[in-house]
């Protein structure tokens, strides 16, 4: 089993070739395939006269601050066109395709952050009302399994369910860190829209976990959040997390081949 996770911004760029790789490796082992798609969010909210807001935490990474508005957009667009149109598309290939979001099945659980820390206009953190964004607490890996079980590709929105029973937005690399610590997978792949972390000039092929938390310091926002991610996999028990182009012909494949950065114990 392998766990996928590409963002909306990969998909955009690459979804035929993408869809294409997931059909193919579908047939060698069960693959969960977890996806992003803010940019298609952003456009919906904006035609329905909901301006998108991004933040920027002092840690350096950007996040979607959702609102209540913005979560119901978000529902729409990533349980609903996204998700069903990844799962069609698979099924003209002849795959067995299920798509779900965590709040389904009780898949992924979590609480709803009260309150975030933001860099404020003049860059200085402040705290606001955390709207409807999630902390994951718990992946019900027995019935990720069993879904497994009746389906080639399980397709994954990075929708929770929270503790009172409201739906709420997680970080796609979150989820697919969470899901994969849950189910162990042979693999965790990361497709981005780059060949890989890139540092003084050059793709860093291999990294152990430690060697990634150190790494995060010294490059760009977001990467730097893919390799806490990745790191935090590996020492829960993934075998290991590749972090490469989707950008590319057979991109799978080529990040399964070694292509990339890989973090893995050594």
């Amino acid at each position: 089993m392998i766990v996928v996770k590409a963002g909306g911004r990969t998909l955009t760029l690459n979804m035929d070739a993408i869809l294409e790789d997931l059909a193919r490796s579908s047939k060698r082992e069960r693959i969960i395939f977890i996806h992003g798609g803010g940019d298609l969010v952003s456009s919906y909210s904006r035609k329905l006269g909901i301006e998108p807001r991004i933040v920027v935490h002092p840690g350096g990474f950007r996040s979607r601050y959702t609102s209540l508005e913005e979560l119901e957009v978000y529902v729409m667009v990533m349980a609903g066109l996204l998700n069903k149109r990844i799962v069609s598309r698979l099924q003209s290939m002849n795959v067995k395709a299920l798509g779900v979001t965590g709040a389904d099945l009780g898949i992924v659980k979590g609480e709803r952050k009260k309150r975030i820390v933001i860099l404020n206009e003049r860059g200085r953190p402040q705290a606001i009302p955390g709207g409807y964004t999630g902390r994951i607490t718990h992946v019900d890996a027995e019935t990720v399994k069993d879904l497994l079980g009746i389906a080639e590709v399980l397709i994954v929105s990075p929708l929770i369910l929270g503790s009172e029973g409201e739906m709420l937005n997680v970080d796609g690399d979150q989820a697919a860190m969470a899901v994969s610590k849950a189910v162990k997978p042979r693999a965790l792949v990361m497709l981005s829209d780059v060949e890989g972390v890139i540092h003084e000039g050059r793709v860093i092929e291999k990294l152990t976990p430690q060697e990634a938390r150190e790494l995060s310091k010294k490059v760009g926002k977001g990467m730097n959040r893919k390799l806490l991610m990745a790191a935090e996999a590996v020492e829960g028990g993934v075998g290991r997390v590749i972090i490469a182009d989707g950008r590319v012909e057979e991109p799978i494949t080529r990040a399964l081949q070694g292509r990339g950065t890989t973090v893995s114990p050594r």
